[in-house]
């Protein structure tokens, strides 16, 4: 590794504005003589600072180095590319500042690289000697495609002037009073300009008029600090909400900006550089340090740490090897990844989050909407009463304070703010939710009705036996029939028909005719023969009798396995019989859900002894199990249960729910979900785990609690403010305060769901310390195999082990080192008592869990976090979070919901850890 502070001076005493040269031959000197000029204002004498920069990699046509600078100064980055790009025998250049990253590729064929390389190393150390502007001008280019943010100056130097003026007018200095006005009156316009397009536009008299009138007569009556302060506040408040949406804007483009690179792929044993849209599902695409990974995929071979940063606000990196899934817009900061695309362009994480959030209509709320409504409707009355006033008083100051107090103001401005601070912590925390009003419905869900096939179970049914009826045909017929004829399919179950027959290597066969008949199955015609792959109901309906299935098998449907019964002809041919596990939070996220007064229920078109397993399980009643069910019957149990007052949710990813999730008042699906659900969906679950439904819940709940504090704070003040200036002189800026005031602390107070939600159910909130003493000693950890290897790996003599291929990489990210599948589980230190059972703040913790403390920050609202920091506790204890205390708490096992298989009060066996935790705790 080459550092640049190693570097003699020598090699860089060349003319520096020789250096540079026409990106194109069309362009020629034209284009290369301002870029001369720009070169020529480098200082081509000794350096006046040192730029430290190391050469990571190099190889015959391609170096990347690593500079510290770029992180810290943009400009630098930005003079840096549009000079770099410039030299003559450079192709491209990339720079990646988050990862202090410039890579540069040469032409090939080139064989100066030499001497290029030499200028490149020049123009590190003296491109903060240019400024920006000076680049942009001469190259004729802007090297950023960020959205231009709110120009605060343009916006709020008039009214700061005019209240800088009005503030020393008030104090006595000798002011000119048109100068004064005329700098207040001119910063008033765009209040005028809301006010017009209001009137003439829409019809209708808006807020902006009171405030306008307000200002203007203020003015007009020589008392400029009142006009001043108001006109300060309005447009601050406005700024306040363009700089929100501005910052989501630029959040949104900057994951946009990484879907329209290049990719490396690998086409025909060659590493080949092709554009962005041209890359398709299933290539493999090939990542190097500094590179942002353009696809959603896994990796198929290598390894490295990737940067979440800009897509989970992860701010530690990460380790992805073989079988991971990695994301578009990371970053790959070391090692080396082959990648096989599985989505692409918009259909990326990164694609949809940054959609989503510039589509999200986030004014469109009952809330804002009746304020915006019902405030525009007080205008009219609210002159009248100023004119009332005024005429009966003769006071014009109390007058003009009348048009100074609305409740409209302070709420248009305020729940918009919260609504869209909302959806961008839910997005970046992999919640997508569409619209302000579904925000505001999901704080209201009282019912929740599931699918039961890839919401509650994992989706992903296996196939576990194959019975014959045919004695002409053979298993592996029967299985070809079946998965011929449910190719295309993406419902769970004919995905598990399919990959067994890819895995018993059966061919499929093509269909010469195909119908789907949701809810039954599929009708197909193969190899010229009628085939039908369903339901009982399906073949009952096509009267195909099951009579010597039932002889042969008495006891088949009494299993907890579910059927697929395959006919030919109009005779059955076999079934298949299949299983689908639980998800494994489900439990937890059903018993989270009725403990916050939601009514769960299950809605499935498979069999009723398996959905009623299955809500046994779950905890869920009865009575509130729906098994059996056609689309229509989905559609019908959640019309009854929204025309009972109830506001239903429903989750479901399959094109059988589709209807469903139309007709629901909130409609939850799954990124991996069928297209048509994932389309239809109002909230989309990003990362396939229902833990992220009661994130959502949350997020919205507390959007909505924030909503409502913000009413209260423009109300109450507002309202009696107005009534104190009907019956009683007001002062005009007191007036001013109370109402401008209200609504900048509401705009500021829609800020906060950007911090989370807060407050959790009193079911959440941690034992005390006895409780969590007694836990650690009764049960302190269930019987688990990755102990149990951990406890035979420790009898063991011990063995030598390689060191690390990266020992920096691995001594700055000692917490996320990957274990290969089936490894033994590393022994772990055992914690000091004190260190076991006394609270810890969230830094302390993530250390002990060895996780970032953004993990942490994401994950401890969620049910399930308990299990999960008990699974990454060294001692095997599980920790739950205080949101007054601001700390975490070791917590009783037996307030943690059973998983399912475990027998409830069953006594969990002490592994080598879980006893040395028990001895040290006395």
């Amino acid at each position: 590794m080459v550092s640049g502070s190693t570097l003699g001076r020598s090699p860089h005493e060349a003319d520096g504005s020789a250096m540079f040269v026409s990106g194109s031959e069309e362009s020629g000197e034209a284009d290369a003589e301002p870029i001369r000029e720009v070169a020529s204002k480098l200082q081509m004498g000794p350096l006046r600072s040192l730029v430290h920069y190391e050469v990571v990699h190099r190889t015959a046509h391609r170096i990347r180095l690593r500079i510290p600078l770029l992180k810290v100064d943009e400009d630098y980055g930005q003079v840096l590319c549009c000079l770099v790009e410039r030299l003559e025998g450079v192709e491209s250049v990339r720079c990646q500042p988050l990862a202090q990253s410039l890579i540069v590729e040469y032409v090939k064929g080139t064989d100066s690289t030499e001497e290029t390389e030499r200028h490149l190393f020049r123009a590190i150390q003296q491109a903060h000697q240019v400024d920006l502007e000076d680049v942009v001008q001469a190259t004729g280019k802007a090297s950023t495609s960020e959205p231009q943010g709110v120009d605060l100056v343009a916006r709020l130097g008039l009214p700061a002037a005019g209240l800088l003026l009005g503030f020393g007018a008030m104090m006595g200095l000798p002011l000119p009073g048109l100068v004064v006005g005329g700098i207040i009156l001119a910063g008033t316009r765009p209040v005028y300009d809301r006010a017009m397009t209001a009137l003439f536009k829409d019809g209708e008299l808006a807020i902006d008029l009171l405030d306008a009138l307000a200002i203007t007569l203020h003015t007009a009556e020589g008392n400029f600090f009142a006009p001043a302060l108001m006109l300060g506040m309005v447009e601050g408040g406005e700024a306040i909400r363009d700089i929100t949406a501005r910052g989501s804007e630029r959040a949104s483009l900057d994951l946009l900006s990484c879907l329209g690179t290049e990719a490396i792929v690998e086409r025909d044993g060659q590493e080949v550089r092709i554009p962005i849209d041209q890359v398709v599902v299933g290539d493999r695409i090939v990542v190097y340090p500094g590179d942002q990974i353009p696809v959603d995929g896994s990796v198929l071979r290598g390894s490295g740490l990737v940067d979440q940063c800009k897509l989970t606000g992860e701010s530690i990196p990460i380790t992805r090897g073989a079988g991971e899934d990695v994301f578009a817009s990371t970053i790959l900061v070391d090692g080396h990844l082959c990648i096989q695309a599985e989505r692409i362009g918009a259909d990326t994480r990164a694609g949809v989050i940054a959609n989503l959030m510039q589509e999200a209509p986030v004014y469109d709320t009952r809330v804002s909407n009746f304020a915006t409504k019902v405030a525009n409707q007080l205008v009219a009355p609210t002159l009248l009463a100023s004119a009332v006033v005024g005429t009966t008083t003769g006071d014009v100051s109390r007058a003009i304070s009348i048009l100074t107090l609305d409740v409209g103001t302070g709420i248009r401005i305020s729940v918009p703010t919260t609504i869209l601070s909302a959806l961008t912590y839910a997005a970046r925390n992999g919640v997508l939710i569409r619209t302000g009003r579904t925000i505001e419905q999901l704080a209201e869900v009282d019912a929740i009705v599931f699918d039961k096939t890839g919401t509650l179970t994992e989706g992903r049914a296996g196939v576990t036996n194959i019975h014959v009826l045919l004695p002409e045909l053979s298993r592996r017929e029967v299985l070809s029939l079946a998965a011929s004829a449910e190719q295309g399919l993406t419902h769970p179950v004919a995905e598990a028909i399919i990959r067994h027959a890819k895995d018993e290597g059966v061919p499929l066969m093509p269909c010469q005719a195909w119908e789907y008949h949701v809810g039954l199955g599929v009708e197909a015609q193969i190899d010229g023969r009628q085939v039908w792959v369903g339901s009982h109901r399906l073949m009952a309906q096509r009267g195909i009798r099951l009579d010597e299935l039932h002889h042969r098998y008495p006891d088949l449907e009494a299993g907890p396995h579910s059927l697929v019964y395959v006919a030919l002809g109009d005779a059955l041919a076999g079934v298949i019989l299949y299983s689908d596990p639980i998800r494994a939070e489900s439990l937890a996220v059903v018993q989270a859900l009725q403990a916050q007064g939601i009514e769960v229920y299950v809605l499935s078109g498979d069999e009723a002894r398996v959905v009623r397993a299955v809500s046994h399980s779950l905890s869920i009643p009865p009575e509130r199990v729906y098994a059996e069910s056609f689309p229509e019957r989905k559609v019908e149990v959640v019309k009854a249960l929204h025309d009972s007052g109830k506001t239903v949710a429903f989750c479901g990813d399959g094109i059988n729910d589709s209807a469903a999730l139309a007709y629901a008042d909130i409609s939850i699906s799954f990124s991996g979900a069928s297209g048509i659900a994932r389309e239809t969906a109002d909230v989309v679950l990003m990362e396939d785990n229902l833990t992220q439904l009661e994130t959502a819940i949350a997020i919205a709940r507390n959007a909505m609690d924030i909503v409502n504090q913000n009413i209260a704070l423009v109300i109450l003040p507002n309202v009696g403010a107005v009534l104190a200036g009907v019956f009683l002189a007001i002062n005009p800026v007191l007036a001013i305060l109370i109402n401008n005031g209200s609504a900048i602390l509401a705009e500021l107070n829609g800020l906060r769901p950007l911090l989370g939600p807060t407050g959790l159910p009193d079911w959440l909130q941690p034992s005390a310390r006895a409780s969590a003493i007694r836990s650690i000693r009764s049960s302190a950890a269930a019987a688990d195999p990755l102990e149990d290897a951990a406890d035979a790996e420790r009898d063991r003599p011990p063995v030598a082990s390689s060191a690390p291929a990266n020992p920096q990489a691995n001594s700055d990210n000692r917490a996320v080192q990957p274990r290969p599948l089936g490894a033994i589980a590393p022994s772990v230190q055992v914690p000091q008592p004190a260190d076991t059972l006394e609270s810890l703040i969230q830094k302390d913790l993530a250390a002990r869990l060895g996780v970032s403390p953004q993990t942490l920050s994401r994950r401890k609202y969620q049910s399930t976090f308990a299990q999960w920091s008990r699974t990454r506790d060294p001692g095997r204890v599980a920790w739950r979070y205080s949101q007054p205390e601001r700390v975490f708490h070791p917590v009783l096992a037996d307030t943690l919901p059973f998983r399912p298989g475990q027998e409830r009060g069953a006594t969990p066996r002490l592994g080598h850890r879980a006893a040395a935790t028990l001895a040290a705790s006395g």
